[in-house]
């Protein structure tokens, strides 16, 4: 826990990009450190964007009109844009949803004609409710069983518990790539290896790690991937499903109309080939181009120095709060990403993380989407600090002079 600081890493000039932290909020600096919730977006996305709906918006797709095809040509080079951040083999395994939540409910709606009675779904304690109600709804649907993969005291996968639950009745293994709640990296390829061991499909959530992982789908081997363009620094409303072609040709359409449609007559319909037989009606084409230009950014600076820098600014939190009186820390993997949350013994998260917002301390409190993993820690919710490239040494000093502050104030 002793990642240093890279002095070549120029964090000023980073943090010029992003307009939105030149900002007072209650009469002091914005301190953004609610990075796991959505990302802040550079200078170079917004104006994408803005450009975008300035010189080229129209609809995509089979207009013969200038306006018509210059907006298809961005929208299908952002498609290519991102098969080639996350290595996807063909174009069209990507399939642009509104987020994460929208893609993994894709793969749990069309897979359903494959899942029978007594099949079995696992999935992890520290998934996002994101992760867990669309196979809880599968189940439901098709008489599955919902089987969860237990984690250690650390906030790890038990990987001995989980090679005794998957056996030739696993019909599917979904699980969080980093948990946005403890910071966890899984070790997603030694899972998605023991799901091949009997040919169960895996679908991994990469939301919290896109931003901080260098993704290879191909060299993972998983069956499908999800993320979203908003904790990647891209826009809201725009996300990821990578599938392997011939596990999405294998998936009955998710929803019906628009450019997933090949040919409609009154008796029957012939839908369109991948991708768009899962990007039915209007895409959110200025979404795609925003996601691009945040691609972009990412590969137009050194992200292993960033990641460094995100990952001292971690162990340089963690190490002040260590030194905070009741502080308990919720998850300690060996590998973890910059997340890290925790609690004050007998004090409410809400109540720390509304003082700290008057010293204009942006962190989150709550359960985060994971309510049974605050189940398993016996809690009702954590504060959580997640760290951002564009954050700073000094940003943490005056975070734990305000956790000070609160503590002395409540206490």
């Amino acid at each position: 826990m002793n990642k240093k600081f890279n002095k070549m890493f120029d964090v000023e000039t980073i943090r010029s990009d992003f307009p939105i932290l030149n900002q007072e909020i209650n009469g002091s600096p914005l301190i953004y450190f609610d990075n796991a919730a959505s990302t802040q977006k550079p200078k170079s996305v917004i104006t994408s964007i803005s450009n975008y709906y300035k010189k080229d918006h129209s609809n995509v797709h089979r207009g013969v009109h200038s306006l018509s095809v210059r907006a298809t040509e961005a929208y299908e080079e952002s498609r290519r844009s991102i098969a080639q951040f996350i290595n996807a083999a063909h174009d069209y395994e990507i399939i642009l949803t509104k987020g994460t939540t929208e893609a993994i409910n894709l793969v749990a709606n069309s897979i359903t004609p494959q899942i029978n009675k007594d099949d079995e779904i696992l999935i992890t304690t520290m998934e996002h409710h994101s992760n867990i109600v669309p196979w809880q709804e599968l189940c439901i649907r098709t008489g599955a069983k919902l089987k969860v993969i237990p984690i250690n005291a650390k906030g790890e996968i038990d990987l001995n518990a989980l090679s005794e639950l998957i056996n030739k009745r696993t019909r599917l293994v979904s699980l969080v790539h980093v948990s946005n709640t403890l910071g966890t990296i899984n070790p997603v390829k030694e899972v998605i290896e023991m799901a091949k061991s009997v040919d169960a499909y895996t679908l991994v959530d990469g939301a919290q790690a896109a931003a901080h992982i260098d993704i290879d789908v191909q060299s993972l081997d998983c069956d499908f991937y999800a993320f979203s363009g908003h904790k990647l620094y891209g826009p809201t409303g725009i996300g990821v499903l990578y599938g392997k072609e011939e596990c999405l040709n294998s998936l009955t359409p998710y929803q019906y109309g628009g450019e997933m449609i090949l040919k409609v007559t009154f008796e029957e319909t012939t839908y369109n080939e991948l991708p768009h037989k899962f990007e039915a009606g209007t895409p959110n084409i200025a979404g795609a181009v925003g996601l691009r230009s945040a691609i972009d950014y990412l590969g137009n600076i050194n992200l292993d120095m960033a990641v460094n820098h995100e990952m001292a600014l971690h162990d340089y939190a963690l190490n002040q709060l260590l030194l905070i009186p009741n502080i308990e820390i919720i998850g300690t993997a060996d590998n973890k990403s910059a997340i890290i949350s925790f609690i004050i013994k007998n004090l409410h998260p809400h109540d720390i993380g509304t003082i700290l917002n008057q010293k204009a301390v942006a962190v989150r409190t709550g359960h985060h989407c994971t309510m049974p993993l605050m189940d398993h820690y016996k809690i009702s919710g954590t504060i959580r600090a997640s760290f951002s490239f564009y954050n700073t040494k000094d940003e943490v000093d005056v975070m734990i002079e305000a956790l000070d502050m609160a503590i002395n104030m409540l206490s």
